[in-house]
């Protein structure tokens, strides 16, 4: 993907950083900000936190997660009950006496293992006993299925050796540990990717509950949910608007960051369009209702971000593949034996322990913590380097990216204002002294552009002037009379409409916000404003781009901005003013075209496209709602973390891969010998292939801890 590419007509093209193609839509005016702050009295304060979502009208059973929940605590409910039931069954194994070299018998111990060990059977067996029913019914026998095998197949042996029925030594201390390992494998396993479908019901609380409907001169409030299109609606400075419309009456600065990813509030007049989830700013606006439910703006990204999140569900690991082959070992091998057996004239109980032997030594106790045990430390290691994993999936396939697309608000820059330059044109005046008053001013307001300027004086340690006459220039300013002056803080547009010119240098760089300081009427100088970028931005990308990494930005400001911001990062290639269902377009192009790509973003305008990306990575410091959506989570919100991730990911993979083979690669030699391919010279016995696949469980744990030196 590069500045030549011939994207689809729905999306802007991606532009070559440094190309100056016009932008499709008009850059807004950014300046026309200012307005006083609402008063502390006001009914809904500036930043004051929305209503909570009326969840009555919220159908819950639709809400997955809640399910997955309950799944998660049951895995844990059973792995604690069963080994506290596998305490006197493993202390009571004949053949850990005989391992260890100690006697411990109680009355009746006998047929107190048995039910102890019958219990751990049938309430810790039931998840994989239940979930063999659902895989064999798929055709697709994996994990569940194999584990059945192996714990029935161990406990209907023990039963017949207890009772007299078969020769030999019962595996009750083999059936509890390996059901054991495996409800907390499994267990990590669900919770190291869960919570994922929690963020569309994070989507679905950006709505207010209630709405102020005016009809006439009268404002009721109702519920969001009863509103039809053609309503018309009051928002209040502070609110977040209820539903998508058309502004009828009213003035304000409109923040839509977190839907479109517009890093400046969008300045909303008589006819424009307005979306349900953004937060107004300082003024009233009036809205006429133009979309509901289903059609709004906000539900077509909580449809697309569920759409994305099933398809990318279905994948299988390479546990599930790996268990899907020694299903099919461990019972055409068992099954296999035990007729070889028969054939060649042997007993029923020497035929049946040499079956027994096969299929509990092909499922081996490593196998349930091979992965898990991997991700469990990687994760915790990830997490101490500012990587939170999600998803594991996802961060094992981190080594396959190929094409890394970051939104640009709050991903590679800081999603916040910050002075940039402060440009004195007149004798008197030093940088401190306008700063100093045009931050004097711009206290009074709540917008973005102030409050950074704001920011910037305190931090520089300015004691601000006294102001009088303050006064808000609706759409274009603020002005006040400082120490006798009259003083005015104002957009280009008010330049112009006072036939100023406007100096040369001020509109230079397209990435900068600029507002004018007039003092008496007369241009005083100029503070310029940029949304920042991160100070590790560019290392991030250079680091990427070494690994052979392509590196592409969208974002939903206009094309000036975004080819600054491209230019001084050296991106492969950028997209500008694109929606959520373009970017999740832009995803699925490069997809198609053999890329294996990687979604950054901090926002919910980013979320469709994190959670169809091969792998999401949302910034820690942007909206619950990306974090919920991604695989992946930049704790400290540092774009040089994304380099880790991708070298974490190659390592985990490799020790995985290791561990997959300690797990069941002694199978080769094991199961023959568990056979009795030696016979009469040797045979393994079911207690040795126990012994064997407690060793092969140590190799595995061992070898997992040696991922830490790899991640240091």
């Amino acid at each position: 993907m590069n500045s030549q590419s011939e994207p689809a007509t729905a999306t802007p093209p991606p532009v070559a950083p440094g190309d100056k193609s016009p932008s499709k839509l008009p850059a807004p005016d950014h300046a026309g900000h200012h307005g006083p702050a609402a008063p502390a009295s006001s009914p809904a304060a500036p930043g004051a936190a929305p209503k909570p979502m009326d969840h009555e009208k919220m159908d819950h059973s639709k809400m997955a997660g809640h399910d997955h929940g309950a799944m998660i605590a049951d895995f844990l409910r059973r792995f604690w009950v069963c080994l506290a039931l596998s305490v006197p069954v493993v202390a009571g194994s004949m053949m850990l006496q005989n391992l260890v070299g100690y006697h411990f018998t109680f009355p009746y111990s006998t047929p107190v293992l048995l039910a102890l060990a019958t219990a751990i059977y049938l309430y810790g067996g039931w998840p994989f006993l239940s979930g063999t029913v659902g895989e064999l019914r798929s055709r697709q026998p994996g994990m569940m299925t194999l584990v059945a095998v192996a714990i029935s197949v161990a406990y209907g042996y023990s039963v017949a050796v207890t009772v007299g029925w078969l020769r030999g030594m019962d595996l009750f201390l083999e059936l509890a540990t390996l059901i054991d390992i495996m409800l907390l494998g499994h267990y990590l396993e669900m919770k190291s990717v869960a919570g994922a479908s929690h963020a569309l019901e994070l989507l679905v609380q950006l709505l207010p509950a209630e709405a102020h409907q005016k009809q006439g001169d009268k404002i009721s409030d109702v519920k969001v949910t009863a509103l039809v299109v053609g309503d018309v609606v009051l928002v209040r400075p502070g609110e977040r608007i209820p539903t998508d419309g058309e502004v009828t009456d009213g003035s304000s600065a409109v923040n839509e960051s977190m839907l479109t990813g517009e890093s400046v509030p969008v300045q909303k007049e008589a006819g424009g369009k307005v979306i349900a989830g953004a937060v107004n700013g300082e003024g009233a606006l009036t809205i006429r209702v133009t979309h509901q439910g289903a059609d709004s703006y906000l539900s077509k990204v909580v449809k697309m971000v569920g759409e994305a999140q099933n398809t990318k569900s279905q994948t299988q690991t390479l546990a599930d593949r790996a268990a899907g082959w020694l299903t099919a070992v461990s019972l055409v091998g068992g099954l296999g034996t035990l007729a070889v057996w028969f054939w060649l004239g042997k007993d029923a109980a020497f035929a049946i322990e040499r079956m027994v032997t096969v299929m509990v030594t092909a499922c081996p106790h490593a196998l349930g913590v091979a992965i898990p045990l991997v991700v469990a430390i990687s994760t915790s290691i990830s997490a101490s380097k500012g990587l939170l994993i999600r998803n594991r999936t996802a961060f094992e396939e981190a080594r396959k990216i190929t094409a890394m697309v970051f939104d640009k608000t709050g991903t590679l820059t800081e999603g916040a204002f910050g002075v940039t330059r402060v440009k004195v044109l007149t004798a008197g005046f030093d940088e401190a002294a306008l700063l100093g008053m045009t931050a004097a001013l711009e206290q009074q307001s709540q917008h973005p552009i102030a409050q950074g300027i704001v920011r910037e004086a305190h931090k520089k340690g300015l004691a601000l002037p006294a102001i009088q006459d303050f006064q808000s220039l609706t759409g274009k300013g603020v002005s006040a009379t400082v120490a006798g002056k009259a003083v005015v803080v104002a957009s280009p547009g008010y330049l112009k409409e006072k036939n100023i010119a406007l100096p040369p240098d001020a509109v230079s760089n397209g990435a900068e916000t600029v507002v004018f300081v007039l003092l008496d009427g007369k241009l005083a100088g100029y503070v310029a404003l940029a949304d920042r970028i991160r100070d590790d931005s560019k290392e991030a990308v250079q680091r990427l781009q070494q690994q052979g990494i392509k590196v592409y930005m969208a974002t939903g400001d206009n094309q000036q901005v975004a080819d600054a911001v491209a230019k001084e990062l050296g991106l492969d290639g950028v997209y500008a003013e694109v929606l959520p269902d373009q970017k999740v377009k832009i995803v699925k192009d490069l997809q198609a075209k053999g890329q294996f790509v990687a979604m950054t973003g901090d926002g919910v305008n980013d979320a469709p496209a994190l959670a169809q990306a091969n792998v999401g990575i949302a910034v820690g410091s942007g909206t619950d709602i990306a974090a919920e959506t991604a695989d992946i989570i930049l704790v400290n919100s540092q774009p040089l973390d994304i380099t880790n991730l991708v070298e974490f990911g190659k390592a985990t993979y490799a020790k995985m891969m290791q561990n997959l083979f300690w797990a069941t690669g002694y199978n080769v030699i094991a199961l023959p010998l568990a056979a009795g391919v030696l016979y009469p010279h040797f045979v393994l016995s079911p207690a040795m292939g126990a012994v064997l696949m407690s060793a092969s469980t140590v190799i595995v744990a061992l070898n997992a801890q040696l991922l830490r030196r790899s991640l240091k």
